[in-house]
């Protein structure tokens, strides 16, 4: 059962992404316009302290207007590595500097629009380096403790569906 792109003309552009209109035909042969919207890849990353409490933003997103926990997380630059843009996303919104880094997940947060993908690291190593560049992301940072992740999703304190998947993993990864 698998769509085909026949073919896709852009609408609108800029730095930060990219509205298209693909013509896709359905397996039964029939076929539609379909909008899509093509991001720059997200990378993200966080620490987990010897106490097993995780480094976390707590902030606003205005286009929901809903607060939530987050990992420090942002775009890749052009030709920047992943995991090189998750270290400095996360020194510059949370002031620390990781450690060796280590993939947690990638997630497609919403598939059927977007090709967005969102690269999830942690580390078990942080170095503070002094205060936030990227004040402005955020309105507090906090160890939380991985314990309290689930109660902390089920709650809706963690919005952002690969935020919480990610913050399961970890949980699962460190406290089984």
């Amino acid at each position: 059962m698998q769509w085909t792109k026949l073919s896709e003309q852009p609408v609108y552009a800029n730095r930060w992404f990219r509205v298209s209109l693909a013509d896709v035909e359905l397996p039964d042969g029939r076929r539609l316009d379909h909008y899509l919207i093509r991001l720059r890849p997200v990378a993200a990353a966080t620490a987990v302290n010897d106490a097993d409490e995780v480094l976390l933003l707590w902030r606003h997103r205005f286009i929901t207007d809903s607060w939530g926990w987050e990992l420090a997380a942002g775009v890749v630059e052009d030709g920047e590595d992943i995991e090189a843009a998750a270290a400095r996303e996360m020194e510059e919104e949370t002031g620390w500097r990781p450690g060796p880094l280590r993939p947690l997940l990638t997630v497609e947060p919403s598939n059927g629009l977007t090709d967005a993908r969102h690269h999830l690291f942690w580390t078990e190593q942080a170095t503070l380096t002094g205060p936030p560049r990227d004040a402005f992301e955020s309105s507090r940072l906090a160890w939380v403790p991985l314990k309290a992740v689930p109660e902390l999703i089920a709650r809706g304190e963690v919005p952002a569906a690969g935020m919480a998947a990610g913050l399961l993993l970890l949980h699962h990864l460190r406290l089984g």
